[in-house]
């Protein structure tokens, strides 16, 4: 396998003018947690920490512009403190892209890997993104909104597998569509019950593959096979009916399970797939819904947003 295309940033992860802080970071799971958590605020979790004027922060879909807001609200000392209102708000998608932009620019090859995460709330499995490293024999796991202390397992090289504390959406797919596991535990949040279920999972499956193929996208963000279900006057160009989504989700799901186990071929059937079927990749059309109820049209090649 190509582990060196990872080891390059993406549009995404590119920090443009900021490059430094990024090489000021140790390129290690403790370090990244450090100064990606001093950095980016989760605008759920830590909602208390949330100005008004911080709000539209979580549509800030590239780590430069990350950069440059948090620059402009106070100087970035990687892994120091910042006051109130000078963090950047964002979730574990934008810590996830902090840690992988690190590990590009120490030349280390790093990837974000989608899923659902068991350890937030006993019996529900909460939508989550990874930071996934190659240490030179294997691809290592981390958490980089987790400390150390009060888990039954290491943070930084979280165990993998189905029914592992992280389990990626293709994983919990499988699962579900064999009657495996019951897929209303996982999703967004208990309290909402359409954001949970075998219909979003399904969704975080294509999510998961755009991640893998260098497209790490917010994860509002809607193209393509992920759409299906989406209103017609919501959802972008490439939605398709959900029994095609199914069946697609099917495929992908089982390529990204072999790939993970170290087959070549579906790692390259993944990415021609993506390369090739409009229906997987955010080329054709992308929608963004935030969960702030706003709806955007997104240019990804002009990084242009047009808000309805």
């Amino acid at each position: 396998m190509d582990h060196a295309r990872y080891s390059t940033h993406t549009p995404f992860s590119d920090p443009g003018t900021h490059a430094d802080v990024l090489a000021s970071v140790e390129p290690e799971p403790g370090a990244i947690h450090a100064a990606a958590t001093a950095l980016v605020v989760h605008y759920r979790g830590q909602a208390d920490r949330v100005t008004d004027a911080m709000r539209d922060d979580i549509d800030l879909r590239w780590l430069e512009s990350m950069l440059d807001t948090a620059a402009g609200r106070a100087p970035i000392v990687a892994g120091a403190p910042r006051e109130v209102g000078e963090q950047v708000a964002g979730c574990c998608r934008d810590h996830t892209l902090f840690g992988v932009g690190v590990l590009r620019q120490h030349g280390i090859p790093a990837r974000s890997r989608v899923g659902f995460a068991g350890y937030f709330e006993p019996g529900f499995h909460h939508d989550h993104v990874v930071v996934e490293y190659w240490d030179g024999s294997r691809w290592v796991r981390f958490d980089p909104e987790l400390g150390t202390v009060g888990f039954e397992f290491d943070t930084r090289d979280l165990p993998q597998g189905p029914r592992a504390p992280f389990e990626t959406a293709a994983e919990v797919w499988i699962a579900a569509r064999g009657g495996n596991l019951d897929a209303s535990s996982y999703g967004v949040d208990r309290s909402l019950p359409w954001l949970c279920g075998e219909a979003f999972v399904r969704g975080y499956v294509f999510l998961e593959l755009a991640h893998r193929q260098g497209d790490e996208l917010l994860l509002w963000d809607e193209f393509g096979a992920r759409s299906a279900g989406l209103p017609a006057d919501v959802a972008p160009p490439g939605a398709v009916p959900d029994a095609e989504a199914d069946d697609l989700a099917d495929e992908i799901a089982v390529l990204l399970v072999q790939a993970d186990a170290g087959d070549e071929d579906a790692e390259a059937e993944l990415a021609s797939r993506y390369e090739a079927d409009p229906r997987l990749s955010p080329r054709a059309g992308l929608v963004t819904l935030t969960p702030y109820d706003r709806v955007g049209d997104v240019d990804l090649a002009t990084r242009t947003t047009r808000w309805r």
